[in-house]
């Protein structure tokens, strides 16, 4: 276990896979490098570590959006994880460059509002999950893919990466869960801040919020994760799962419930909010066409470092001080 952060750095963890899998004669895998293509098939990748369940969203070169057989992809795993007894702990995580970008954007332009109710991503998380779950977030964890992240009980997410219900600027609505679960990770005031502006978290806010759990360098988020999910399955599980369940029952069904809480998301979902998700998405690929960058979800927000803020302090004291001295 002391090797698992350089095991699971992208470049090795898509090496140590293809050795496995040619030692053990199991089914082929493809070698080229992640980010490029796909290495299997399948948009969701499942493996064990030893007693550990990894689930890899394999939609690389869409940033892991998902569409109708990712998520059914994904309901399956799940399934399959919750009646392993063998398996305490599953770690979810994103091949390539990001973990997931929301829903797939030719779903959205669907005109047809029965292909949304048929995806099952958002069934899948329309409740609590059996049994422990960690997620190692990088690049874009957004709309339905930042409802994905909580649906999980831990978030390891690395320094770069973005979070954000990006869904507002295309007119998307939050329907898989982020309006019941957020208010109690970090507080009614926050939410409102995040559902009514789209805006982008980002490292340290994140971390300060309590959106997520631990920050990390770019590209140890996997191997974060899988050792934060080796801690956890070294306890005894009888007792931790009954402290868990406890805190959730506690957190979320001293009223209606949590199904009842996310059920109302999903009621919120109508043809007007459909159409405005088609024209919103209208608008986008306008603007990308066009190359423009002014659109408030393609500009990145200004950050001064600390550095440089304090710079720019002691620039405007000495400034100050100057033209006291020459009224003098």
């Amino acid at each position: 276990m002391a090797n698992l952060l350089n095991r699971y750095s992208l470049t090795s963890l898509h090496r140590l896979l293809i050795q496995e899998r040619c030692l053990q004669g199991r089914q082929n895998v493809s070698t080229k490098p992640i980010g490029s293509e796909m290495f299997m098939e399948s948009p969701v990748y499942v493996d064990k570590d030893d007693h550990i369940t990894l689930i890899g969203l394999n939609r690389p070169a869409h940033r892991n959006s998902i569409n109708e057989e990712t998520a059914q992809k994904l309901s399956e795993a799940l399934a399959d994880f919750e009646r392993d007894k063998t398996s305490p702990v599953a770690v979810i995580y994103g091949i390539g460059g990001s973990f997931c970008a929301g829903q797939d954007l030719t779903i959205l332009e669907s005109n047809n509002i029965e292909d949304f109710s048929a995806l099952s991503t958002s069934k899948t998380i329309h409740r609590h999950s059996q049994k422990p779950i960690v997620c190692g977030i990088n690049g874009y964890c957004v709309g339905d893919g930042l409802d994905l992240a909580m649906f999980c009980d831990l978030r390891v997410m690395e320094d770069t990466a973005v979070l954000g219900f990006f869904g507002r600027y295309t007119g998307y609505n939050v329907s898989c869960g982020g309006i019941a679960r957020l208010p109690a990770m970090i507080g009614f005031s926050r939410t409102l801040d995040l559902l009514l502006t789209g805006r982008r978290v980002c490292g340290r806010e994140a971390l300060q919020m309590g959106l997520i759990n631990r920050l990390v360098a770019t590209g140890t988020a996997l191997g974060q994760a899988v050792n934060l999910a080796f801690s956890i399955a070294k306890f005894p599980l009888e007792a931790l799962q009954k402290d868990r369940q406890a805190l959730y029952k506690n957190c979320y069904e001293r009223r209606n419930g949590l199904n009842a809480a996310i059920a109302e998301e999903t009621k919120s979902f109508n043809n007007k909010i459909l159409l405005e998700i088609k024209e919103g998405i209208t608008r986008y690929k306008e603007a990308k066409s066009r190359g423009q960058k002014t659109d408030s979800w393609q500009v990145k927000p200004k950050v001064i470092p600390a550095w440089e803020q304090e710079e720019i302090l002691h620039e405007q004291k000495f400034a100050s001080n100057e033209n006291i001295t020459n009224k003098k």
